[in-house]
């Protein structure tokens, strides 16, 4: 039994190894920034997962800690990221709207 445990771990660990890489190849090739800003989270989720795996796998309960706070920082990453977007897409309308005024 422990060796299928043992076993089930580290195919979970190479499973999101194999996810991370393609989530990696979806941030580089975009083709938007809001695809990258997803690709990017989806990269932290999946590596909080596997922080979480290795700290079953190594019985190491102080894992479980890391985890939370790299879970924590990476929501804070993303949502600077997305207040960004939010940002550079009101200047984008209202460069669009001064243009407008003035060649009307």
């Amino acid at each position: 039994m422990e060796a299928f445990r043992q076993n089930a771990l580290l195919g979970a660990a190479i499973a999101l190894a194999v996810l991370i890489f393609a989530a990696l190849i979806r941030a580089v090739l975009g083709p938007r920034f809001t695809d990258r800003i997803i690709a990017v989270n989806m990269i932290n989720t999946m590596v909080v997962a596997v922080i979480v795996v290795l700290s079953v796998y190594l019985r190491e309960d102080f894992l479980v800690d890391v985890a939370l706070v790299y879970a924590l920082l990476s929501f804070l990453t993303v949502t600077v990221l997305a207040r960004m977007v939010i940002v550079r897409q009101q200047r984008r309308r209202q460069r669009s709207g001064e243009e407008h005024a003035h060649g009307a």
